[in-house]
């Protein structure tokens, strides 16, 4: 039984929206009362199809930087005259390669990233529909992905040190947030203006080690040249003391 109603003036109406996709067939059945007798209705056949879709997707941040997470959020929302909470999965595609599919969580679903590389991506999420909802797809969205600034620190090894002395040379080379990641590449070390050597970089760290340092002062720096994920940076003043 889907509910009951009253007669006024010989009509009786009940309203219900909870009809599953699919065929009813409806009856209406009057129980009678002290001067009629009851009676009940031919078949009435309703028919209920899946209700149409739209799905919305955003992006934030947009722009972003290399290694700085991504938030991609889908919305499904249902087209009137249908009703309801969408359910199911979506999928969220970038550079055309589906991800994997993420649950709807009241009509929503959305997907974390945070290695895209950088360039432009061209992103969209498709619903993927369900028993009572067809399936729809967002338009598509560019997101620009620039290369993560960096920071360099530079130190040296014995400081200060003796006239032909090794002095060993560390640059350490991390992402500034929000990017993030280690960045790869070489760094090259300077003496005021000249330049002593390069190293490359592992794990983040370069070093360069050098004894031909005369007697003196001298102004290192380290210099990362970048890569294609991240800026180059130059580290601060490192004075070495030789004497």
């Amino acid at each position: 039984m889907l509910g009951t109603a009253t007669l006024v003036a010989g009509v009786a109406t009940f309203t219900t929206s909870a009809f599953t996709v699919g065929s009813h067939a409806l009856t209406a059945v009057y129980s009678g009362d002290t001067d009629f007798n009851g009676s009940t209705s031919p078949v009435d056949t309703q028919t209920v199809t899946k209700a149409n879709t739209t799905t919305t997707l955003t992006a934030t941040p947009n722009p972003s930087v290399f290694g700085q997470p991504v938030s991609l959020t889908a919305t499904v929302s249902v087209v009137a005259p249908g009703g309801g909470i969408p359910t199911g999965t979506v999928t969220f595609f970038i550079g055309g390669i589906p991800q994997a599919p993420v649950t709807l969580s009241g009509g929503v679903a959305t997907l974390t990233n945070s290695t895209l590389s950088v360039g432009m991506h061209s992103v969209r999420a498709t619903y993927n529909g369900s028993g009572s909802y067809n399936t729809s797809t967002s338009a598509t969205i560019n997101q620009t992905v620039a290369k993560a600034s960096t920071s360099t620190a530079l130190t040296s090894t014995p400081n200060p040190s003796v006239h032909g002395q090794l002095v060993s040379l560390t640059a350490t080379v991390t992402a500034t947030a929000p990017g993030a990641g280690t960045p790869t590449g070489t760094v090259s070390f300077f003496d005021g203006a000249t330049l002593l050597g390069t190293g490359t970089l592992v794990t983040g760290v370069a070093a360069f080690s050098t004894s031909t340092l005369s007697v003196g002062s001298h102004s290192l720096t380290a210099v990362y040249a970048g890569s294609t994920s991240f800026n180059g940076s130059t580290s601060p003043i490192d004075t070495q003391t030789v004497v």
